[in-house]
């Protein structure tokens, strides 16, 4: 593309951060009436290194306060919240982070303590951050374990002695026994539940267990409420395994680091307490513990866990570190560029935790079904209760029994956790391998491409083209005419542009100064120097100031269809002389475009440079489609055209590629590692250049919807079995506890398969 200087041109690092969306970066869509689910779980939270919460910044005048509900993790209890908070003025907003049992207020400074209160009231135990961002109280609150043991001794005895005929009393003892030492959390629950006007698993355990009483069923109203106790335990820690996907990247940066001291000496201390700008020391097969940029020393680093790049990377002096990156052969220090809480890794982990809040469409068609599917089985329950003994005559006992059964069963809880657990693998499998997504939707989106328009200059190609040719044009250039192209070329950052003044440099010219500098987007630079006005730009620019001549075009020409891009210089009256420049091709770049294209999907290249080069660019790498001579709108056009054909991604890396990006169903960011604003805005953000990430990430969006249906499926089939089981007088209480809690364990450790793709 022979945009020399369009528009200063960040680097590309820089650049690639301009992918700006303002189409589908949904925040945590509510679940407010959803009336079903897995409900509070009898938690004896495990060891989950829950990544530390954020302390309170402030939002227009409001707190904004991160608050972690270890008995948080479903939209049950997220619907008791929005209800119990939502109608406090003193509330602005309300955001569920379920998966990380994280609820974000924004509320006016005061009434913090007025939203403790509230949540104490549902049941809950709100836990805040100090100022470093560390849990203020412990989040680890281990129950015993010894109450359900002796709950389940005590409902063995009494399923054995209403098995061996002993007193009735005596089962019914032990059986209270065994459901007040285990079950009093669920009443309580179930309780809170039912004044709020939702019925979650409590509310229904607790309505059957209470009904087996009544009718008499003492063992097995105690046995069901010991397995559902153990159930919900075992449930717990899968689900946790889920968390333990993006809580483990926190292992990745050492919590210490080899810091200098004021008087020359290096001391130990902890990573938190590193202010950016000191210098930190690193060994042979040490961790990098924060980003920074390297003073002395080279070495190889493996920056895998980043990037999930296989080869390691040379660095030098002057070349950036990350922080949870392995330095392997040399010593370093470096320089500290970044807290600790503001390191690539730390945006990463803050970015892949806020994607759990966007809702795939999967996930929000599940919560919609679900309040749909828990009353409708409700009804169906009474009906089952009442219908049959008042109209045909049969004995109320079995058929209220049967309607207990269907109570236990009637919780969508597999169905609800299935979609959540499945998109936060794909997340953390995607963020191993250096792709960071910023949501459920996009990684369901993902497998539905069927365009993939691609930007040349930085995407497919290096993006450090070098000068190969330089010709006089006319007879009006001064003796210091690469002068006069290397002064303008300096003021932009484009790699054209570059390219011309790393030549410059190199002939050890001197660049002069640039008066009232001007970029032309997507097609060039113009300035004063020595009170002349000169532009350097491409074909188009030239065009359009109908200096161009027949004899240019066809010089033009023959460079562009070897692939070069031209750049000419000229004043107010006539071209000046030339500049062609190349670029190199990724290897990458061939094996992606191979490799998407085998997952039918097609590509296209837009790109600022003439049509010769693009086309030359374009049957290099196999692309399907390529067009030159490409302004921002005319990319965005492009991709709005392509829309009409199907989803539509879009790889960028520049601020000229932003409103294509932006309308694009995905916008790819190339090269975000180090960069804020791309790991913020992108939809997706490849942390390195590697164009293969993108076929990797259809893949893995494939797959993750695959195991979505087979988790519906599962869930749905095994509620249906029991249902027509329990309708048919097959069905018991124990039984319809080991399908409920039984299908949420098939589908977590299917989701969890996605953690090894």
């Amino acid at each position: 593309m022979s945009r020399c200087g369009q528009h200063p041109h960040q680097h590309k690092q820089d650049a690639a951060v301009s992918c700006g969306h303002n189409h589908a970066h949904q925040h945590a869509e509510a679940a407010a009436n959803e009336s079903a689910c897995c409900g509070s779980h009898n938690h004896t939270t495990t060891t989950t290194p829950f990544t530390p919460l954020a302390a309170a910044t402030t939002i227009d005048g409001h707190l904004q306060t991160a608050i972690r509900i270890m008995q948080m993790d479903c939209p049950t209890e997220e619907a008791l919240i929005r209800k119990k908070l939502g109608d406090m003025t003193q509330v602005k907003s309300l955001e569920f982070n379920l998966m990380q049992r994280v609820l974000t207020v924004v509320h006016t400074p005061e009434s913090l303590e007025q939203i403790l209160a509230a949540l104490r009231a549902l049941g809950f135990e709100p836990e805040l951050a100090d100022g470093s961002g560390k849990l203020a109280l412990a989040a680890e609150n281990k129950k015993p374990l010894w109450p359900l043991i002796v709950a389940g001794v005590a409902a063995l005895l009494s399923e054995s002695a209403d098995w061996l005929g002993y007193t009735a009393w005596l089962s019914a003892a032990l059986a209270l026994v065994a459901v007040a030492l285990c079950g009093l959390g669920t009443y309580k629950k179930g309780w809170v539940s039912i004044k709020s006007g939702s019925l979650n698993i409590n509310a229904l355990m607790s309505i059957a267990v209470t009904g087996a009483i009544v009718i008499g069923h003492w063992s097995e109203a105690a046995m069901v409420m010991v397995l559902f106790t153990l159930a919900e335990l075992i449930e717990a820690r899968s689900l946790d395994r889920a968390r333990n996907a993006i809580a483990g990247l926190m292992s990745l940066a050492p919590d210490t680091t080899t810091v200098q001291q004021a008087d020359g000496s290096w001391q130990e201390i902890a990573a938190a307490n590193v202010a950016v700008g000191s210098m930190v020391r690193v060994k042979p097969g040490e961790r990098i513990g924060l980003d920074g940029e390297i003073v002395r020393g080279s070495s190889t680093v493996d920056q895998a866990p980043i990037t999930g790049e296989s080869l390691p990377v040379e660095k030098s002096r002057g070349d950036a570190v990350f922080a949870g990156t392995i330095n392997q052969a040399g010593s370093l220090e470096y320089r500290v560029t970044a807290a600790a809480s503001h390191s690539t890794l730390a945006r990463i982990i803050h970015a892949v935790e806020a994607a759990q809040g966007v809702k795939a469409p999967t996930q929000r068609f599940v919560d919609r079904f679900a309040q749909i599917y828990t009353p409708a089985v409700l009804a169906i329950a009474a009906l089952i209760a009442v219908v049959p003994p008042l109209l045909l005559g049969e004995a109320w006992g079995e058929w209220v029994y049967k309607a207990l059964v269907l109570l236990v069963i009637a919780c969508p809880c597999a169905l609800v956790i299935s979609t959540p657990v499945s998109i936060v693998s794909g997340l953390a499998a995607a963020a191993r391998k250096g792709i960071l997504v910023k949501g459920g939707v996009y990684l369901e989106q993902g497998r539905k491409l069927k365009w993939l328009a691609l930007d040349k200059t930085g995407t497919l190609t290096h993006g450090k083209p070098v000068q190969t040719d330089f010709a006089v044009l006319g007879n009006r250039l001064p003796e210091n005419g690469q002068v006069l192209a290397s002064s303008l070329a300096a003021h932009s950052d484009h790699p054209v542009s570059q390219a011309i003044a790393r030549a410059a440099a190199e002939q050890g010219i001197t660049t002069q100064t640039v008066h009232e500098f001007t970029a032309l987007a997507g097609r060039g630079v113009q300035g004063e120097i020595d009170g002349v006005h000169y532009v350097l730009g491409n074909h188009r620019l030239i065009h359009e100031r109908g200096l161009c001549s027949a004899e240019l075009e066809n010089r033009l020409a023959a460079l562009e269809r070897e692939g070069k891009t031209v750049v000419l210089l000229a004043d107010e009256v006539q071209v000046l002389a030339l500049f062609a420049v190349a670029d190199t091709v990724k290897e990458s770049s061939r094996e992606a475009i191979a490799q998407l294209h085998q997952l039918g999907i097609n590509t296209l290249m837009l790109s600022g440079d003439n049509p010769h080069t693009a086309a030359a660019i374009a049957a290099q790498v196999g692309i399907d489609r390529a067009y030159g001579d490409q302004l921002p709108q005319e990319k965005l056009a492009a991709v709005e055209k392509l829309a009409a054909e199907g989803a539509v991604g879009m790889v960028g890396d520049g601020i000229n590629d932003a409103p294509a990006l932006a309308r694009a169903d995905i916008g790819f960011a190339m090269g975000a590692m180090g960069t804020d604003t791309a790991i913020e805005t992108a939809d997706v953000a490849l942390m390195d250049d590697d164009l293969r990430k993108i076929p990797a990430f259809v893949r893995l969006s494939q797959a993750t919807h695959a195991v979505l249906v087979q988790n519906i499926v599962l869930a749905l089939a095994i509620k249906a079995v029991f249902l027509a089981l329990t309708i048919a007088g097959f069905g018991t209480m124990w039984m319809a506890v080991f399908a409920d809690v039984g299908a949420s364990l098939l589908v977590v450790g299917n989701g969890l398969r996605l953690l090894r793709k």
